[in-house]
């Protein structure tokens, strides 16, 4: 007896309340708010003693933006 190919098998297993109908879908209409949104990093735990707050980051990194050669400034 041959077995059934694995992704065949998952699809049979699984509940029909997890099979989702892709044809179905609709554009995120919270995606417009998320256009202007802050940017996260993850900074090392070395940098976060040095930096306490996230002005002080954005501040530093502005500083090093400006002392960079050739920078232009998008707008």
């Amino acid at each position: 007896m041959r077995k059934m190919p694995v992704s065949k098998r998952r699809t049979a297993e699984m509940s029909k309340e997890y099979r989702f109908d892709y044809s179905k879908a609709k554009p995120n209409r919270f995606a417009s708010r998320m256009k202007d949104s802050p940017l996260v990093a993850v900074i090392d735990p070395d940098v976060s003693k040095v930096f306490k707050t996230a002005e002080q980051v954005n501040n530093a990194l502005r500083a090093l933006i400006s002392a960079m050669p050739e920078h232009k400034k998008a707008k």
